[in-house]
């Protein structure tokens, strides 16, 4: 079955699918709400897993440097309880330290413009997320 990988920011969600092997993240979508919208954010989460047969949600887990928790994971932590409780697949959080970093260098070395890079951004850390997770299950 595919997996789904999510980087949940106050605006936007990251969106990556696995193929039915679970061996490859693509990137699907930026989903844009309101600001702090979660619960459209969710709605369409729920959408996209009844869609397209997701057994794992994979969510980013903001984390500090120093690994501390900020107020952003808090949003992550209430999402996942969120989609726990709304759906039946496995919600399962990854590390997301630094991966919006590495999506812009990895956009940067494509050779994309500004503003393509801005508007795909976090559908690239979505992937970046969501391949992590499958590369620990090899």
């Amino acid at each position: 079955m595919k997996k789904l990988g999510l980087d949940l920011g106050n605006k936007t969600l990251g969106i990556a699918i696995s193929d039915e092997l679970a061996f490859l993240a693509r990137g699907l979508e930026t989903y844009r709400f309101e600001d702090k919208d979660f619960d459209s954010a969710l709605a369409y989460t729920i959408t996209l897993i009844e869609k397209n047969k997701i057994d794992v949600v994979v969510l980013g887990l903001p984390k500090n440097m120093d690994g501390s928790l900020g107020e952003q994971a808090n949003y992550s932590i209430q999402f996942k309880e969120k989609l726990v409780e709304l759906s039946n697949v496995e919600v399962v959080f990854w590390d997301e330290r630094l991966t919006s970093k590495m999506a812009s260098n990895m956009m940067i070395s494509q050779n994309l413009k500004r503003s393509k890079r801005k508007k795909d951004i976090d559908k690239m850390a979505a992937v970046i997320i969501l391949q992590g997770y499958l590369d620990s299950k090899v």
